[in-house]
């Protein structure tokens, strides 16, 4: 347990953080998901559509440190690679 009143303090504020940023990741893997099941559908358009809205997400989740920057443009990546496969 925290002792100090400065360290109380952090604590709630990791505490108001963490409420924050589990819906922020939330919100960015239900993003992620969707443009993954129109792949697994082989829907393409869908897909696109999707991917219209996964990408923003992925890279605010970037900037605000829920992710690390290289794994959301690995993620942008692989994930475009595999709807330009359903266009084949």
């Amino acid at each position: 347990m925290a002792n100090t009143t400065s360290a109380k303090k952090a604590t709630r504020k990791i505490a108001r953080r963490t409420i924050i940023n589990k819906s922020r990741r939330t919100q960015m893997r239900g993003a992620v998901r969707s443009v993954e099941e129109a792949i697994k559908r082989g829907d393409r358009e869908a897909a696109l559509k999707a991917m219209v809205h996964a990408e923003p997400e992925l890279m605010k989740a970037a900037q605000r440190n829920i992710v690390h920057r290289n794994t959301a443009s690995r993620k942008v990546s692989r994930l475009t690679h595999q709807i330009a496969k359903l266009a084949k």
